[in-house]
């Protein structure tokens, strides 16, 4: 069968070529506009993916927010009042200071500066994102991270011991970290008393905490019992709240509603492109299907083969537009778009590729099924 399809496609080299043409359009828009949305949707929740998260913390932010980048100010004293909580082993304070860096050729940079406590640094980064020296660096007075990826954006050269200013005040980059992004502001970490210091911070407040649950703890108990006894506080489990804050992020700036039409419109139009395009060309080779329905074949066979060029028109667009793919991600790699092709999204835009081919290739069926051999001669 496949054969004989192949056969077929070779017979119109010109609708052929459309056909795949429109495939690897559609299905490179489509992966492309997803990745990228992955992408910045990985970038609205760093600030926990950049952590050591681990199973026995909650996070605890004031109640009215459920986006971890946009957060109030909550009391200090809250950090003893949470540690004094049957289920808590201690409490961590966590300082979110926005700031404005100033490099040494005057370029400056909005940033949001993170610090927690050395020398666990609970807020990370994470080892597989620092990229040039170590996170034992933060303890030193007056130093901070900086992204590597954020040097083509700030317009200046990142190294390590690189002499800034924050808010007017003396600092240095000890750390350089690595595709540890931010949606907005940048990230720079270092340790509390210096992101207290560099962001003006009050003293008597904080922007999040920690709480590590002991031995009998158990998170959804400290949870709620948290929610209900604090009415200006909020606990979360960390992963719950990354999800909260991409949601929230994606609502209020319609940027999901954006991909997602561009994405359902790449479906659309492939899917009638192609589909009109098969019925185009079966009605040029009507005489052939014409002479197998007269021959003996079954409406049931030249489905089949009709079906049957479809799906090698699908396997040929898709591997092109696959290469496309990765022709995309490699390229954008060094600007700090981190795409990532996973087996589950690979497998996703194989099953959209037969989606809009086979089921365009509906249109050439339907009109084939009604074909009476006798009329074709």
């Amino acid at each position: 069968m496949l054969g004989l399809a192949w056969k077929f496609i070779k017979f119109d080299r010109a609708k052929s070529f459309g056909i795949i043409t429109a495939i690897v359009i559609s299905v490179f828009l489509i992966g492309q506009q997803l990745s990228l949305l992955f992408f910045l949707m990985g970038l609205m929740g760093n600030l926990v993916n950049n952590a050591p998260i681990e199973k026995d913390e909650i996070w605890i932010i004031e109640s009215q927010s459920k986006n971890v980048n946009s957060i109030n100010m909550i009391d200090q004293r809250s950090v003893q009042e949470i540690a004094s909580l049957p289920g808590i082993s201690r409490t961590i304070p966590v300082i979110l200071a926005p700031a404005q860096a100033t490099f040494l050729d005057g370029k400056t940079a909005a940033i949001t500066l993170v610090g927690t406590p050395a020398p666990e640094f609970l807020m990370g980064p994470i080892q597989s994102r620092i990229d040039s020296g170590s996170i034992k660096d933060l303890m030193q007075p007056y130093s901070v991270s900086a992204e590597y990826f954020n040097a083509r954006s700030w317009e200046t050269d990142l190294y390590l011991n690189k002499p800034i200013e924050i808010n007017g005040k003396s600092a240095k980059v000890s750390v350089i970290t690595k595709n540890a992004q931010a949606f907005g502001a940048s990230f720079m970490y270092s340790n509390l008393e210096n992101a207290r210091f560099f962001g003006n911070f009050p003293t008597n407040k904080v922007s999040l905490i920690i709480g590590k649950l002991n031995a009998q703890g158990d998170k959804e108990t400290v949870i709620n019992m948290i929610n209900n006894n604090f009415p200006n506080l909020r606990a979360w489990d960390a992963n719950k709240l990354k999800s909260s804050t991409v949601k929230e992020i994606l609502i209020s700036s319609n940027m999901g509603m954006s991909f997602g039409t561009l994405v359902v419109f790449a479906m659309i139009s492939g899917f009638f492109i192609i589909g009109l395009t098969l019925y185009s060309s079966a009605l040029d080779r009507i005489k052939d299907y014409g002479t197998l329905k007269a021959i003996g074949a079954k409406n049931k066979f030249v489905n089949r083969l009709i079906i049957a060029q479809a799906f090698l028109y699908a396997t040929i667009g898709y591997v092109l537009a696959m290469l496309l793919i990765y022709g995309f991600k490699f390229g954008v790699e060094k600007s700090g778009l981190n795409i990532n092709v996973s087996l589950p999204f690979a497998l996703f835009l194989l099953f959209v590729t037969m989606l809009i081919s086979i089921g365009g290739s509906l249109f050439a069926v339907r009109k084939i099924s009604k074909l009476e051999p006798a009329s074709v001669f």
